[in-house]
Order: structure tokens, then sequence, then C-alpha cells
């Protein structure tokens, strides 16, 4: 617990016990969801749900498999449709009023098939550097590292590995900036070992069917109602600029923000970002 965020626990359809945070600083208004990358978890949203409380109440709920949700004992179930259920069982126990989603990478996947099949219940999605298709070459570095590195067991190995992962990434980062990453990346097992907080078999199910993200371009024919903003790091090697052109051609009001000299993905937390989801969120959640 803390002052200005309570945890909760929620069961998935399936028994999974599974984890999440609400932020409110002010009585209830309308609801944010903030979905996490594919080993991402709610501590990656902590700064910018701190920061939209001040306006709304905040969700920022772990996936199966990472941070204080439970591991899934059936590794097949690691994939976008599951937990899309997940998701919607989470918005539709918490919320009567329709929601926005801000959702990074896998979150946006999620975002955007929330939007496309539970309308009533999204009033407009934020999508942090993924679109209706993803860049093979993305893919393809993520599938060497995810559940395949070693246990860092250190801090300073953490930090390490964080940054021959993500270093491409973030260039202009600084030390402070890195550990406050691999804060969020990594947390100390009960035997005091640091070790990456995921299940690495979130990698093996990445590597099984990478097809099942691979090309959502119904699902962005759906959103035609739907208010969007997107978001891109510049150098992201995920949603290139190509994707981005397309998607605002067959969706003429999508709203968009580049994210200068960062890759996939950017942390929200970079000039101009928190004025544009600020301004996009005011619009959809009155």
């Amino acid at each position: 617990m803390s002052h200005d965020y309570r945890e909760f626990r929620y069961r998935s359809s399936d028994g999974i016990d599974l984890f999440c945070r609400e932020y409110l600083s002010l009585p209830a208004r309308r609801t944010v969801v903030c979905l996490p990358g594919l080993t991402r978890n709610s501590r990656d949203f902590t700064d910018l749900a701190r920061h939209l409380a001040r306006r709304y109440r905040v969700l920022t709920p772990d996936l199966r498999g990472r941070g204080f949700s439970g591991w899934d004992a059936n590794p097949t179930n690691y994939q976008p449709p599951v937990y899309y259920q997940d998701v919607l069982k989470l918005i539709s126990e918490q919320s009567r009023d329709a929601v926005a989603i801000i959702g990074t990478s896998l979150g946006g996947i999620l975002a955007m098939a929330l939007a496309a099949t539970a309308r009533a219940s999204i009033a407009g999605i934020v999508l942090n550097d993924i679109g209706p298709q993803i860049d093979a070459g993305g893919v393809a570095r993520i599938g060497q590292y995810v559940g395949l590195q070693t246990r860092p067991g250190t801090w300073p190995e953490a930090l390490a590995q964080a940054k021959a992962n993500y270093g491409s990434a973030y260039q202009d980062l600084d030390e402070a900036g890195w550990l406050a990453f691999a804060k969020r990346s990594y947390r100390e097992d009960d035997a005091g070992a640091v070790v990456a907080d995921y299940d690495p078999k979130i990698g093996d199910a990445l590597r099984a069917a990478p097809s099942t993200i691979a090309d959502m371009w119904p699902v962005w024919a759906a959103l035609a109602d739907t208010p969007v903003l997107a978001i891109r790091g510049a150098r992201s090697d995920i949603l290139s600029s190509e994707i981005v052109e397309r998607m605002a051609r067959e969706k003429p009001d999508l709203e968009r923000f580049e994210v200068a000299n960062r890759g996939h993905a950017p942390l929200l937390d970079e000039p101009g970002v928190l004025p544009a989801i600020d301004a996009f969120l005011s619009r959809v959640l009155p």
C-alpha cells in the first residue's frame, strides 16, 4: 500500500490471480487503464499514473506472468486473446462508464482489440509505439533475448543487461534514468537474487506464434469511430513511419505525436508527451 495508490487482486476467468494498482487522488471520476508491454509491468506507469490521477482514476494492471500477477502453468496462454479476456474482466468489474486505455506495445494491441470489439466500454485509446502492423525486424530483435538471458543476480548486472537490451532505444538516458528503468524491469526474489520480473516462458510463446500479433489492419478498420492518439518513437523498429502514414490514411482523424531520439518504446516522460496525452484525454473523457 502507498499513500497515493492502493493495490488489489482479481481473478481471471481461468483462475489466475491478477494484480492491479489504482491511483485516485480525487473523488472518483472517469477511468484510465494503462496496459504495459510484452515483458513490462504496472511500475512502468507510476509517474504517468500519478500525473493523471489529478483528474482521473487510473488502473495499472500487471498482465499474467508479469510483476505481481500469477504465472500461468500453461505457457501457451501467453497470447493476446487471453490477455484480452483478463483486461476485459478488469474493466467490466471496475468501471460502469467507458474508459480510456493507454497501451504500450502489447498493451496497445490489447487496446485496439478492446476498442474494436467492446466499443461501448472504450472511450478512446493511446497507442504507445504500436500499430496494426509490426516491423519484422523489431519482433526478431525482441525474440532474441526475451526469456533467454541468464538471471542477473545483482543490480549492477541487471543494469548492464537492461542497457544491452534497450540501449539503442534510450541513447540519451543518464545513469539515474537507467537505474530507475532497471528497478521497473527486475526485482529481488525470495533469496535476494535479482531476476527479470516476468515468466521466461513468455519468450517461448512469442517465438512459437509471432504471427498472432503481426497483422491487425482489419481491427484498425473497425476503429473508424474510436478516438486514437498514436505515439511513436522516432527510431522505433516496431512502428515504422510508413505504418503510421497508412494508419492516418485509413483513419483521417488519427492524432499523432512523434518522440525524438527514442526507439521502442517511449517512456512517456519525454518533452511534449504529457501535454499530448492530457489534451487527448480531456476530449475523450470530458
